[in-house]
């Protein structure tokens, strides 16, 4: 399928990679399929693209890239709204702040994106550890500040 990009321009995109969102993000709950596209020239990021509207895509890290301690504790009812059965096909990711004005680039940990890759069905989970932030800053914590 073609997609169009805000970040790489028109793509052919294998069918299989797209991603479903029953629910949307929130926010943006009418746009509800996604592609994981990885940024080799800004790696270790991510762009999750809409399919249907070309300025609708978010910029995604792995939490764990940063936080080795973060623990994304979705509830199994949460889970199984996307068919997880099994933590092993699960992949979650934190959507990037990146602002124009120069301040810190932050990632939301209390709203991970969770990826059954079995059925690429996703959803944005709110997580209620009071510990996680939506904005955590990436490279403060990279260096053991956070």
């Amino acid at each position: 399928m073609n997609v169009n990009t805000k970040a790489f321009g028109s793509l052919d995109v294998d069918e299989k990679l797209k991603i479903n969102f029953p629910q949307g993000l929130f926010g943006f709950e009418d746009y509800v399929e996604y592609v994981l596209l990885a940024d080799e020239e800004h790696k270790p990021f991510y762009w999750l693209q809409s399919v249907d509207e070309k300025e609708i895509a978010f910029v995604l890290i792995d939490p764990f890239l940063f936080r080795k301690d973060y623990e994304a504790n979705i509830t199994d009812e949460e889970l199984a709204e996307i068919g997880i059965t099994s933590p092993e096909k699960i992949q979650i990711y934190a959507i990037v702040t990146i602002p124009q004005d120069g301040s810190p680039m932050t990632a939301n940990l209390q709203g991970p994106i969770v990826i059954n890759e079995e059925n690429m069905t996703a959803k944005q989970a709110i997580l209620s550890d009071m510990k996680w932030k939506t904005r955590h800053d990436i490279l403060a914590e990279l260096n053991g500040k956070g």
